[in-house]
């Protein structure tokens, strides 16, 4: 069904969630760099980890709480690896580190053909897929996951949430094959809180089986919703648990007091842990491709194959959303519906900006 949105310019959208930040503490580098996220999410149609998602985590969890801090300087911490790096975050605005860590993987992957960055005492990124797409976009195959916020989803076969939504994203660098990036990028849930938060606005139900009220009853109700669910169920579970075991090997310490600070014993950890990997095609080369093709040739052959043979109707990872970027370019600005205008102008009074008024914006249907 055709919905219609509100064309907010990108640099008011951007002014408000930098000034945003900055009215909670953050320094400007540091905001900015969370505003260019936020718009990034916004274009390609992510509406669950958008400035609203954004600036809500930062209220429960980031500089609102204990698990992040504005200003905070990332240390290199020592690596006998030459293309591995390990940062301690220091609870850093997590867009801001995730950009940082992804740049340094990719420097790494034109030196050594692949290089990986491991972030400690992190705050969350929101969408992994976003930092995947731009390293797609500048020919790169790159990878990132993390430990989300917090332990709310119930293991398969449990009834008490030991997981995160624990996302996996994946990048390829497939412009020239298919006219976007593949980005595979998912939740190990059923949904993404994000998402129970946005139907919750729109005044909609969620799918069937992606959440437990307090009760562990499955419910379709946004409003009771208190737990999710793993997809696939033993599948999306075993997903969620690799971030959480990667996680441990990195220093990332118990799910269940994550982000949960009253609950965090003396000594013990509470923060998230992001892991990024950036390959470079050349680095896994074999140059022995079928009929002569070059590299580039052999992957739109791959992709032409699997949509072929009656497929060609399937969609692929990333197609959504470069569609809705598509969308966004037509219109001109950023795409918010009347709930999420008012949303932000919930943040603007909060940060003493001015208001967006809904008849300044003109409209577009989607």
């Amino acid at each position: 069904m055709p919905e219609t949105y509100y064309v907010v310019p990108e640099q008011q959208h951007n002014a408000l969630v930098q000034a945003a930040y900055q009215h909670r503490g953050f320094l400007a580098d540091e905001s900015a760099e969370g505003a260019r996220f936020c718009a990034e999410a916004s274009r390609h149609g992510i509406r669950t980890h958008n400035g609203i998602k954004a600036l809500h985590l930062d209220h429960l969890f980031g500089s609102g709480s204990k698990g992040c801090v504005p200003g905070a300087q990332i240390d290199v911490k020592p690596s006998k690896f030459e293309a591995a790096k390990i940062w301690n975050a220091n609870k850093k605005l997590g867009q801001s580190t995730a950009y940082r860590a992804m740049d340094e993987a990719i420097r790494l992957a034109d030196k050594y053909g692949v290089g990986t960055v491991s972030v400690d005492n992190a705050f969350h990124y929101l969408w992994g897929g976003g930092y995947v797409m731009d390293a797609a976009r500048k020919g790169y195959i790159a990878y990132t996951n993390c430990t989300a916020a917090l332990a709310e989803v119930v293991p398969f076969g449990g009834k008490f949430p030991t997981l995160g939504t624990n996302p996996h994203s994946w990048g390829f660098p497939t412009t020239d094959a298919v006219g976007y990036p593949i980005v595979i990028d998912w939740a190990t849930s059923v949904v993404a809180m994000g998402r129970v938060q946005q139907l919750k606005r729109e005044g909609k139900n969620l799918p069937p089986d992606a959440a437990v009220d307090e009760n562990g009853v499955v419910t379709t109700d946004p409003n009771k919703a208190k737990f999710l669910m793993p997809f696939g169920a033993h599948k999306g579970y075993g997903l969620s648990l690799i971030n959480e075991i990667v996680g441990g090997f990195i220093g990332g310490s118990l799910p269940t007091i994550r982000n949960r600070w009253e609950n965090v014993p003396t000594g013990d950890k509470g923060t998230c842990v992001f892991f990024f990997q950036v390959i470079h095609p050349d680095a896994i080369s074999s140059g022995a491709f079928a009929k002569g093709r070059n590299q580039a040739q052999n992957v739109k052959a791959v992709i032409d194959d699997v949509l072929g043979h009656g497929n060609e109707k399937c969609m692929l990872p990333g197609q959504l959303e470069a569609a809705f970027a598509k969308h966004t370019a037509a219109a001109g600005g950023l795409l918010f519906t009347k709930a999420e205008v008012e949303a932000f102008n919930e943040i603007a009074t909060e940060s003493k900006q001015p208001l967006w008024k809904l008849e300044s914006f003109k409209t577009h249907t989607v």
